[in-house]
C-alpha cells in the first residue's frame, strides 16, 4: 500500500494568520497519525511563512510514523535536518520567493552539489529524496547523486486531470518504471487530491508515498480530517 504522509504547512499558515497558537500544529500531526496518516510532511522556508524552525523541532517527539522534512539545502536547513534526523528528507529547489515548488531539480546541472549533500544526510542514517520533474535524464540524475528515492513533481498531472486529459500519466508511468528500474524510490507530491488520487496511483508501479497538503486540508473543511484521511487510504489501497 502506497503511504500517506499528510503535510500540515497549511495548519501553521492557518495559525500564523492570528499570531496565535491556534491550530497547534503539533496537536493535528498527532490528530492526524491518530487518524491513520502513516507520516507527516513539513516544508520549512527561509521565511518561515508557515512552518516555523521550532515547529520541525517541537514535531521530533510527536511524529512516531515517519517524518519527512523538505526543503531547499541552504546551510540553515541542513543544520536543522542533521540535528533532528527526520526519517526522511526531501530536497526541494525553492525560490525563496516562491509561493509554492514549481519545479523539480536539474540534477545533471546540480550534480556535484547535490551528491556531498545527499552524502552527508545518508552518513547520519537519513533517507533522501530528490523532488523531479519526468524528464528520464533527470531520473537517471538523481540515482548518480547517491539520492534513495525521487518525488515525483505532479502539478502538471493534476492541472490536466482536470481537463480530462488522462495521457497526462504517461511521463509518470515512465518515469516511475525508471526509477523502480535503476533502484529507485518513487514517491509523489503536489495538487494531487481525492478527486485524482486513485487514477495517479493505479498507473504509477511501486509507489511508495504520496505527500498531501493543500488539498487535504481544503478537503477536511468539508468532510472533516480524519474522514479525509480515511478516504485518501481507501483511495491508496
Amino acid at each position: 500500500m502506497t503511504k500517506l504522509s499528510v503535510n500540515i504547512n497549511k495548519i501553521a499558515t492557518l495559525r500564523n494568520s492570528r499570531g496565535q497558537d491556534f491550530p497547534n500544529v503539533v496537536k493535528v500531526a498527532k490528530d492526524a497519525q491518530n487518524f491513520g496518516a502513516q507520516g507527516i510532511t513539513i516544508h520549512p522556508r527561509p521565511d518561515e511563512r508557515h512552518i516555523k524552525y521550532k515547529d520541525a523541532f517541537d514535531l521530533k517527539s510527536v511524529v512516531h510514523t515517519e517524518y519527512n522534512i523538505e526543503g531547499n539545502p541552504i546551510t540553515k536547513f541542513v543544520d536543522m535536518v542533521l540535528e533532528i534526523k527526520p526519517t526522511q528528507v526531501t530536497l526541494v529547489p525553492d525560490a525563496e520567493n516562491a509561493i509554492t515548488s514549481n519545479a523539480g531539480w536539474d540534477t545533471v546541472k546540480h550534480q556535484s552539489f547535490l551528491k556531498e549533500i545527499i552524502s552527508e544526510f545518508k552518513n547520519n542514517k537519513i533517507r533522501t529524496s530528490i523532488f523531479v520533474d519526468t524528464n528520464l535524464k533527470l531520473i537517471e540524475g538523481a540515482k548518480a547523486t547517491g539520492a534513495d528515492r525521487v518525488e515525483l513533481y505532479t502539478e502538471y498531472f493534476a492541472s490536466q486531470y482536470k481537463l480530462k486529459n488522462e495521457n497526462a500519466i504517461k511521463p509518470y508511468t515512465e518515469a516511475a518504471i525508471l526509477a523502480n528500474d535503476i533502484g529507485l524510490g518513487v514517491n509523489a507530491g503536489h495538487d494531487l487530491s481525492l478527486d485524482n488520487i486513485k487514477f495517479f496511483k493505479n498507473h504509477i508501479p511501486n509507489l511508495l508515498e504520496v505527500s498531501i497538503g493543500h488539498a487535504l486540508i481544503v478537503e477536511s473543511l468539508y468532510f472533516g480530517m480524519e474522514n479525509v484521511i480515511q478516504m485518501y487510504l481507501h483511495r491508496l489501497k
